[in-house]
């Protein structure tokens, strides 16, 4: 089971654009690589699977537990020839400034894996070995297995780069030259989903020549881990429709997975270009999104907005996550300040904030749903710049936040489910099953 985690000294560093360059170009050479991110990422998982042909799998200690990460690790590295886990922030950073915890080191050694550095080499020649040894000696136990230098302006800053290393015992493991076409464009939550940008195949192809693969084959070696066995899907009993379009696409593909394994037919639907939902369907499910990038189409779709209001009266199970959840209320105002009429099925208003709400969360369940019984502790995480216009009056979530304060949020009444936090269904396969009871 052959494996590399892809990390770095910070954000910014290139981890994206070197870790899809390496499932391009080990798939151009025929192998079957799996893409992983660590984290709680919708957006760089696109970019990795695009340049892998296989869908990338988020991996993360705090939302899945650590049997549970290793778990569902193991089930779709085992098919593959190699894995490529792309790491989150700098190398140890995590959810807490005093230990490994939930970081990108923390994963390595849970997954016994090998660490290639990705280190950002502008305007570095000689340092680029001290920044590397001191990740490689910060923490006993990690097996850093080399370095790419990134950024580099050529062939000659690059040997410069590598005569330094030589001298710590580290191997260049190749170099990705300074160029705007593997420039990977942001906004506001993060990279651009790869669905919208532009990265020329050819180009990165190019660039990848320099990535001494087979050095890196080699370094992907790792101990062998205990295969889990694979649960057999029940056969489809529900149809399941979930909004799948420009304007919602944040799902993770384990949490689809567990859906679809407790028995539900996931049929696709567009918010934005149906006029109405699928046709018998037991339940609805609503992820995050872009839905204020497209708030005036998604108001236009009248036929739409009507049929999941009528669908959610119907008393069938509705759940929304983030974007979800302000599709579902009664408008979104935008950051210019103009309001859009939203479906009105949960009676909340949003509005766009230059601020970003973001974190882990501790999450206790305040009333039974169709995903968890009342009083049940749930992890989950929030990443969104849109707020509610006032308080929450029927909220789902209870949490204590970091200055002690009770903390609560989104909405729960009846079948309907919505709120800001997103849930890794893949964490407890009981939150999937009960969902998918509901909607018999």
């Amino acid at each position: 089971m052959k494996r590399l985690v892809i990390a770095a000294p910070h954000s910014g560093s290139g981890k994206t654009t070197v870790a899809a360059l390496l499932c391009l170009a080990f798939r151009a050479r025929g192998l079957r690589v799996q893409p992983f991110k660590l984290g709680p990422d919708y957006l760089d998982p696109t970019h990795l699977s695009r340049a892998a042909g296989l869908a990338a799998r988020n991996l993360d200690s705090f939302l899945l537990g650590q049997s549970r990460t290793r778990e569902l690790f193991a089930r779709a590295a085992q098919s593959a020839d190699l894995s490529i886990l792309e790491g989150v922030m700098g190398l140890y950073d995590g959810r807490d400034p005093l230990s490994d915890e939930h970081s990108t080191a923390e994963l390595a050694l849970l997954l016994d894996a090998p660490v290639v550095l990705v280190i950002d080499a502008g305007g570095m020649a000689r340092t680029v070995a001290a920044v590397a040894a001191g990740l490689r000696d910060f923490r006993p136990g990690l097996r850093v297995a080399g370095v790419i230098l990134n950024r580099v302006g050529g062939a000659g800053h690059a040997a410069l780069c590598e005569a330094a290393l030589t001298q710590i015992g580290l191997p260049v493991l190749g170099f990705v030259a300074r160029t705007e076409a593997l420039h990977l464009p942001s906004r506001h939550l993060g990279l651009l989903s790869a669905e919208l940008t532009s990265w020329d195949e050819g180009a990165a192809l190019d660039a990848a020549r320099h990535l001494r693969l087979d050095a890196l084959l080699a370094a992907a070696q790792a101990p062998a881990l205990g295969l889990p066995d694979v649960p057999a899907a029940h056969n489809p009993r529900v149809r399941l429709a979930y909004a799948l379009d420009e304007a919602f696409h944040f799902y993770y593909p384990d949490a689809l997975d567990e859906l679809r394994l407790a028995g539900a037919e996931l049929v696709p639907f567009s918010p934005l270009h149906d006029a109405g939902l699928p046709p018998g369907i037991g339940g609805l499910l609503l992820g995050g999104g872009y839905p204020e990038a497209h708030a005036a189409a998604l108001s236009a779709n009248r036929s739409m907005r009507d049929a999941v209001r009528a669908f959610a009266a119907s008393g069938r199970p509705v759940v929304g996550e983030c974007g979800g959840l302000m599709y579902l209320s009664e408008t979104l105002e935008d950051g210019a300040g103009q309001v859009f009429e939203m479906c009105g099925v949960v009676p909340y208003r949003t509005r766009m904030t230059p601020g970003l709400t973001l974190g882990y969360r501790d999450a206790t369940a305040l009333h039974g749903t169709v995903l968890a019984p009342a009083g049940t502790a749930l992890r989950g995480h929030e990443f969104h710049h849109s707020v509610l216009a006032h308080a929450p009056t029927e909220p789902a979530y209870s949490w204590t936040a970091r200055d002690g304060s009770r903390v609560t949020e989104g909405y729960a009444s009846g079948n309907v489910l919505a709120s800001y936090l997103h849930l890794h269904l893949g964490a407890d396969p009981g939150l999937a099953a009960r969902f998918v009871a509901a909607c018999g």
